[in-house]
């Protein structure tokens, strides 16, 4: 593809993903899927229940290696270089690719070092460094001016809503390349999902965002591309507009029109 969208730059791909097939167990959860996932733009995961995108979400950042009994076949290319493979550090990879789960999940510590962890695990020191990065990660996320007065409180203290920006902030503040989001604002009220939806579309001009979701809504404002997943396999991807409109796939158009799922 390269039709500009959103008065973006043309897409370049950022992960390229080729013949990538997930097994829990004996039993085959997603695949072979091959897409590439254009950077610095929103990529949309959609399907009903149970149809693989999270799974396949996870495979992006060699999540999936935390469950027993998983195994990942394939290949994922971050910039080009394999993200699987010998001698490759999944720490490593997860610094370059950032995660945001679908329930926000603040440490109990406070707001400030909620966003220092990931910096203080990295081996940063310098106090100095520290709080100017929480700084920029909280204002990437839009919550710097509402807990700036407040760092020192405890994480647990804030709203949902916040707590979920705060959890975007966590993983910025490492400086990653890529974000996935697991539903991110599905456990929210409207009006925190619309400031989460804002937040996506203002961090796809520095970062590649790949965001899962149930909301066909929701992916139509802040996906640039979609990808349609039923009972493990990719049945389509295409730019959310063309998907969206005229999709080349019956069962696509059944998805989305409310047919099933």
């Amino acid at each position: 593809m390269t039709i500009a969208t959103n008065g973006k730059p043309d897409p370049t791909p950022k992960l390229v993903v080729r013949g990538l097939t997930v097994f829990y167990g004996e039993k085959k959860a997603v695949g072979p899927v091959g897409l590439d996932i254009v950077g610095q733009h929103v990529t949309a995961l959609i399907g009903p229940s149970g149809c693989g995108k999270s799974t396949f979400l996870r495979s992006l950042n060699r999540m999936n290696e935390l469950i027993p009994g998983c195994r990942v076949e394939g290949e994922v290319r971050l910039d080009g270089d394999p993200i699987y493979g010998p001698g490759i550090d999944p720490v490593a990879i997860r610094r370059r690719i950032g995660m945001v789960f679908q329930r926000s999940n603040p440490f109990p510590k406070s707001i400030k070092e909620n966003v220092a962890y990931g910096l203080r695990i990295g081996g940063i020191k310098d106090d100095r460094e520290i709080s100017s990065r929480v700084e920029r990660a909280l204002t990437q996320s839009a919550l710097w001016e509402e807990v700036k007065d407040r760092l020192d409180e405890s994480a647990m203290g804030l709203s949902g809503g916040q707590q979920q920006r705060l959890c975007i902030a966590r993983a910025l503040a490492v400086e990653p390349e890529v974000l996935l989001m697991d539903e991110p604002a599905s456990a929210l009220d409207p009006i925190a999902t619309a400031h989460i939806e804002e937040l996506i579309n203002e961090l796809s001009a520095e970062y590649t965002v790949v965001i899962v979701t149930h909301n066909m809504q929701q992916a139509a404002r802040v996906a640039d591309y979609t990808a349609f997943f039923y009972l493990g396999e990719l049945v389509e991807f295409d730019r959310t507009d063309v998907l969206f409109t005229k999709p080349n796939d019956s069962r696509t158009e059944d998805y989305i029109t409310g047919r099933f799922g």
